[in-house]
């Protein structure tokens, strides 16, 4: 089981090797969950999830909550119903055990974890840049809460991490249409897609490409100024990049250089960044 099963196992104070015993001995004996204590159904879910059974493990835990529904192990098989569903990817049903638990129990100790479970139930799903990115937005707004909401819990840093990841994700995936109308020869949308990473993303790690790129795409409009630009800011902020030795090289073929020319949204972004008031 991962670190946060044992860190609520020992939150809950229940030793972890009699809830094995009991869970072991209810399981042979085959005894019906209608038939079990709360502590004993609660010790079979732990048991179904150390077995690798994780479906098994969130049906166990949601019937505590039927039969003792004011059992101190309500709350308890709650939290772990969202882990076990988790456990098993099924996602949305994670994300609606962790909610149930954040309205139930918000004051708990365990509400940050619900929260940091519901941001995964989002998270954990983004796997490919070409995929929707309604569950990246999702996962950034997520993360963003149990950053704001539970600041000094130890999911507050992991989600921190995981939120620039995500960030990053979706200047990834404007990068790839960009790319896409780059190589078809439709530079306008293209420098539409990369002006919205130099914009929205620059923080990300795309940020050095974007400028290449819109450098390529006003070459190709014949926007000699707004080129120029992006070769200046690139200059500025990425002179030991491949990507200004690239720029530079287009720049200086056409009898240009990379200089803040015109009154252009670049030109206007460099003169922000010459005053240390930008990146």
């Amino acid at each position: 089981m991962s670190g946060s099963a044992h860190h609520i196992r020992r939150r809950f104070g229940v030793a972890l090797a009699v809830l094995l015993l009991v869970a072991c001995s209810s399981e042979q004996s085959g005894a019906p969950l209608d038939d079990l204590t709360a502590q004993e159904i609660f010790a079979r879910g732990e048991q179904q999830i150390e077995d690798g059974r994780p479906d098994d493990a969130a049906f166990t835990f949601g019937e505590i909550e039927r039969l003792y529904p004011y059992s101190e192990f309500a709350e308890r098989a709650l939290i772990m119903q969202a882990f076990a569903y988790h456990r098993a990817e099924d996602y949305p049903n994670s994300r609606a055990s962790a909610q149930r638990y954040l309205d139930f129990y918000p004051a708990e100790d365990d509400a940050a974890y619900a929260a940091y479970l519901l941001a995964l139930s989002y998270y954990d799903q983004i796997d490919e840049v070409g995929r929707d990115q309604g569950l990246t937005f999702q996962a950034l707004q997520s993360l963003r809460q149990v950053i704001e909401v539970y600041p000094d819990s130890e999911y507050a840093r992991t989600s921190v991490l995981k939120f620039d990841l995500a960030f990053d994700h979706l200047a990834a995936k404007e990068m790839e249409i960009g790319r896409y109308y780059l190589k078809r020869g439709q530079y306008a949308a293209a420098a539409n897609r990369f002006r919205t990473v130099v914009e929205d993303f620059q923080t990300t790690t795309h940020t050095a490409e974007a400028l290449h790129r819109l450098v390529e795409c006003y070459l190709s409009l014949g926007l000699v100024d707004e080129a120029q630009s992006a070769g200046a800011i690139l200059g500025f902020n990425y002179r030991s990049s491949e990507w200004y030795e690239a720029s530079f090289i287009l720049l200086t073929g056409e009898g240009l250089n990379p200089n803040a020319t015109g009154d252009n949204w670049l030109a206007s972004i460099y003169r922000q960044v010459v005053r240390g008031e930008w990146l």
